[in-house]
Order: structure tokens, then C-alpha cells, then sequence
């Protein structure tokens, strides 16, 4: 059996284009499963909110901005905040997660995503990230949040960024989709480099599923590959932490086409009169879990 094709997946908690990739890092998720081994590295976007203000953000225009990315079907609040954030707070956050219980930081980005989009709830807000982070299993929240500014949580946060800030020259650069917002070339959220034994292939930024399913291809045409199930409650099984109505649909729809949303809507609502499932809303969708 090949070993597992490493993903670096380099994000931010306060990107909404990262945010808006969800639904295919889901199907790589359902279709490779132990296939791939994720690794999580946290860009850093802003160490404070006045760099957002000195760029022209206010929370309007924040606001304003998410009505673009309707499109790509993750749920949205697009009531103005009190404040603009910076992100630093949360990506260490996620790093402190890493450190008190490896394995946790995936659950604690999402949790933080969560909240950045579909809640007043601001990423440099101590109390709002531990709000947040109550909801990860396994996780002492407080605890956490202490470490934010703790030095082990700094240096292994100055690491990431560190890497996050070297795609300089790379095929990320090459396509246009590095950034350089605060000196050296970085990656922007959400890239994915995919490594296999002497190789290495990247897509930078926000892609297609198609981009994804390509490289790993290429990387390991032997890798197995589950198909879409046909029924919406293998989907919530496998993720029983849950799932938006978008990710439902694109875990089930094959072949890499448009998800099929009203179909998979249509399913879960029968699942939640069964009683087999429940849904929560969440901005202006909802959180599908099994019961």
C-alpha cells in the first residue's frame, strides 16, 4: 500500500475564500479518506485590525463583501460586526489547540470559521474564540485560550507563518494566486500543496474540486477512491460533527459536477422527520448532524 499523500493545507480562519472551499476539501475528505494526511499551517493574515482599517475595512464593507461568496453555498451572516478583527488571536488559537491536544486543530478551525461567518463573534476576542472553542471535543478551551500568547504558542505560530511566507517562486507565485500584503511572498488561503515521495504539486488558492482530483491523480493513480453514496445519512455518519447543506450535496454528487443542493436539502429534511437527524441553523443555512 503507498503511503498517504501529505496535503499542507495553508489557511486563515478569517478568509471567506477559505471558508468557500469547504465543500471540496469535504470531498477529497470522503473520497480519500486515510489516503491523504492533513496538516494544517496558519497564514497570519493580520497581527492587528488596524491593518484591515488602514486597507479601508469597516464592518459594512466586511459585511458587504460576503454577499459574493452566496454563490459558493457555504452559510453567511451578513449583518455588519462591531468591529473589524485582526486574525492572529485565532490562528494561535488554533496552533495552542495543536499543541494542548494534536489532532484537535482541524475541529478548532472550523469551529473558528463558524463563528467568523455566521456570528457576531470576533476573531481577537478572547472570549468569543472560547466560546467558540467550547465546542470542540477533547479540547480544554480556557486552557487555550491562556496559551494564546504563551511562548511556545508564539514560536510554533512564528513557524507557520514562516512557511506560509515562502512561495516565492513557486508554481502559487507562478499562477498568481501567492500575495506578498506584508513583505515576503506568501500563500494565500486556502493553498494546498500535495506531496508524495519525490514529488511535490501545488494549488495555490482558491481552486476547483477538478484542480484537486487532478494532482492527486497524478501523484497516485493506485490511490483508492470512494464513490458518492446516494443517500445524504452516510454522509452525516462519516461526519458526525456536521456538515452545511453545500457539503452534504458535494460529498453526493459525482464526477465532479455543480452539487446537487435541492437534492440533497430534500434528504435531509426527510431525515430530520425520521428523527435520524437534526438540523441546526447557522447563518442563513444550517449544520445537518445524525443523531
Amino acid at each position: 500500500m503507498s503511503p498517504p499523500i501529505e496535503v499542507t493545507h495553508f489557511t486563515d480562519p478569517g478568509c471567506p475564500w477559505a471558508y468557500s472551499a469547504s465543500p471540496a476539501h469535504t470531498v477529497l475528505r470522503w473520497r480519500y479518506g486515510d489516503g491523504l494526511s492533513w496538516r494544517l499551517v496558519m497564514i497570519g493574515l493580520t497581527e492587528d485590525a488596524s491593518q484591515y482599517e488602514r486597507r479601508g475595512y469597516t464592518p459594512a464593507r466586511v459585511a458587504q463583501g460576503y454577499r459574493s461568496f452566496r454563490r459558493f453555498g457555504m452559510p453567511l451572516r451578513v449583518q455588519p460586526k462591531a468591529a473589524v478583527a485582526a486574525t492572529s488571536p485565532a490562528c494561535r488559537a488554533i496552533v495552542a489547540a495543536r499543541l494542548l491536544a494534536p489532532g484537535s486543530e482541524e475541529a478548532a478551525y472550523r469551529a473558528l470559521q463558524l463563528m467568523q461567518f455566521t456570528s457576531a463573534g470576533l476573531l481577537d476576542r478572547p472570549g468569543d474564540l472560547r466560546g467558540a472553542l467550547e465546542t470542540v471535543p477533547g479540547l480544554d478551551a480556557a486552557r487555550a485560550i491562556e496559551m494564546i500568547d504563551a511562548p511556545q504558542v508564539r514560536e510554533a505560530y512564528e513557524r507557520d507563518r514562516a512557511e506560509a511566507r515562502s512561495a516565492a517562486g513557486s508554481p502559487t507565485e507562478a499562477q498568481d494566486r501567492a500575495a506578498a500584503t506584508d513583505g515576503a511572498v506568501r500563500y494565500t488561503a486556502p493553498s494546498l500543496v500535495f506531496q508524495a515521495p519525490g514529488q511535490r504539486l501545488e494549488a495555490g488558492g482558491f481552486q476547483p474540486l477538478e484542480a484537486y482530483d487532478v494532482l492527486i491523480a497524478n501523484l497516485d493513480p493506485t490511490l483508492a477512491r470512494t464513490p458518492p453514496p446516494p443517500q445524504a445519512r452516510a454522509v452525516l455518519e462519516r461526519f458526525p460533527a456536521g456538515l452545511t447543506t453545500q457539503e452534504v450535496a458535494a460529498v453526493m454528487t459525482p464526477n465532479n459536477l455543480e452539487p446537487y443542493r435541492a437534492e440533497a436539502e430534500g434528504q435531509l429534511i426527510e431525515l430530520v422527520a425520521e428523527g435520524v437527524a437534526q438540523r441546526v441553523p447557522v447563518g442563513d443555512d444550517a449544520l445537518w448532524r445524525a443523531t
